[in-house]
């Protein structure tokens, strides 16, 4: 897949780079990216048989769990066009005050 807006993620871990638990939620990210980068998923069920615990939602986002759900992030795929654009990364709580389908 062509992953766009990883800018999304790097400015949340450098303000947030003093933060427990960060280090480990950048290297989940990292580990996710190198999955995302190299997967060919033309279908949502292809990503849920990747990523088990990916919730998927309508309008064609995608939340993955990052660090064992502590960390979500929400994509919108292009299945067609193999393109996963990331809409939002942040915390549970972060996360329980947005719309994840519609940011």
């Amino acid at each position: 897949m062509i992953v766009i807006g990883t800018d999304i993620i790097e400015s949340y871990f450098k303000s947030r780079a003093a933060h427990r638990g960060i280090k480990a939620a950048r290297a989940q990210y990292d580990a996710w990216l190198a999955i995302a980068e190299t997967a060919d998923w033309k279908t949502p069920e292809e990503v849920k048989k990747a990523h088990p615990k990916a919730s998927i939602l309508k309008g064609g986002r995608v939340v993955f769990n990052i660090k064992a759900n502590d960390f979500r992030l929400v994509a919108l795929v292009q299945y067609v066009d193999g393109i996963l654009m990331i809409r939002f990364f942040g915390s549970h709580e972060e996360y329980d005050g947005i719309d994840a389908e519609t940011v």
